[in-house]
């Protein structure tokens, strides 16, 4: 699948891959901070921000996804990052195509297995009647009723775009709801990735545990862990220039 991905700054190519929900607009800060150290490849995986919707749907079809993005920019190797979801991306690609990896950042997950916890955002997503809405504040009301954090809300709500006939959604949500589990799939077992490897985690989340580091030496045994301080899941949002500082100094 063709993707949609935005191009930002100059250097040595970084492609960064968003989260669940996510779209390749939440990097772009950190990427204006990055611009003239790399070319950033911000990405749109499928089903999300303006990249095509599928109904495939699993980490197989979007580490090919990566590859053909790779393959159209004329990139033999590149540094690869990815946030949660988008970790996972950059994981399993990196797993079945090492020699096309430069170096790896996983930001805030683990290569385990994740239960399914998003059961609130996806009941309120869905409940949304967006034919009757008319204005975000309306829709940010009615997903109050099911997710309490504005500022979870407000990151959702960023997927809402606009029609000729008024609301829509950028996530393919239908998709997504039918296919969440495979959200927080595990790593396949039996293969490693020797290169270099930073795992950034928030110091305030629980997405990446001591009782993980055994399995992702495993995985990654090049590996550094880093937590950010003061950050829970969304470590970008919430210390960017923390995270601009630990790929600085990674890549370099």
């Amino acid at each position: 699948m063709k993707l949609n991905y935005k191009i930002v700054g100059t250097g040595k190519p970084l492609v960064i891959l968003h989260g669940l929900f996510g779209s390749a607009d939440n990097w772009l800060s950190i990427a204006r901070e990055l611009d003239k150290e790399f070319t950033m490849y911000l990405v749109d995986q499928r089903n999300h921000g303006d990249s095509p919707h599928d109904d495939e749907w699993n980490y197989e079809v979007m580490v090919e996804d990566l590859k053909e993005l790779l393959d159209e920019e004329g990139l033999d190797k590149a540094y690869l990052m990815g946030h949660s979801m988008g970790g996972k991306t950059v994981m399993n690609f990196a797993l079945k195509y090492p020699e096309r990896v430069e170096k790896l950042i996983v930001a805030d997950i683990a290569p385990r297995y994740y239960p399914v916890h998003h059961e609130s955002i996806l009941e309120g997503l869905n409940s949304l009647d967006l034919k009757t809405i008319s204005s975000r504040k309306e829709a940010d009301d009615a997903l109050a009723n099911y997710i309490s954090e504005p500022g979870i809300r407000q990151f959702l709500l960023k997927s809402l775009g606009r029609d000729a006939d008024g609301f829509v959604w950028k996530i393919n949500l239908p998709v997504i709801t039918k296919n969440i589990e495979n959200v927080g799939e595990a790593l396949p077992e039996g293969e490693s990735f020797e290169g270099p490897t930073l795992f950034l985690a928030g110091a305030n989340s629980n997405y990446v545990q001591q009782k993980d580091l055994p399995e992702i030496l495993e995985f990654f045994p090049n590996y550094e862990l880093e937590f950010v301080q003061n950050a829970g899941h969304w470590l970008h949002a919430e210390q960017p220039h923390a995270v601009v500082e630990e790929i600085r100094k990674f890549l370099k």
